[in-house]
């Protein structure tokens, strides 16, 4: 399963990108997560159900300096390519 995630509030100058990195990684999701010019940031995240699952609930909690206000999930067709690693773009 493939999702795009969409994090408001808060989120860039406090580790957002960093944090979200070493998330993915101790659940096992495969992805990037970048900053985007608005404010917000953007993430793909690859892995089954409960690893999606927990992965939004970190994204939703941030780092501790973040102030998330909204988290918007989009579910992503498979595309037939499949992602290695996370990584920030």
């Amino acid at each position: 399963m493939r999702r795009r995630y969409v994090v408001r509030g808060e989120v860039q100058g406090v580790g957002f990108r960093y944090y979200t990195v070493r998330l993915a990684e101790r659940i096992g999701i495969r992805g990037w997560v970048r900053n985007l010019s608005n404010g917000n940031v953007e993430a793909v995240g690859e892995g089954n159900e409960k690893e999606l699952l927990d992965f939004e609930s970190g994204l939703r909690r941030g780092p501790a300096m973040a102030n998330v206000t909204e988290l918007q999930i989009e579910e992503i067709v498979d595309q037939g390519s499949v992602l290695k690693s996370f990584h920030i773009r």
